[in-house]
């Protein structure tokens, strides 16, 4: 998922040095969900794994 951030975000600059104002409008703001996803769920696996497993 961070991958898809990273294209998204690529797309945003260079629509943005073409000119394509829209175009990076909606790839940056594609890049900025995508990346609070990410990271959302970067610091749920980090917590979970932090779990100790249950004594027996």
């Amino acid at each position: 998922m961070l991958r898809w951030a990273i294209l998204f975000l690529i797309i945003a600059i260079v629509a943005a040095i073409f000119g394509f104002g829209g175009v990076a409008a909606v790839a940056t703001e594609a890049a900025r969900i995508l990346f609070f996803i990410f990271l959302v769920l970067f610091i749920v696996a980090l917590v979970m794994g932090r779990r100790t497993p249950p004594l027996e």
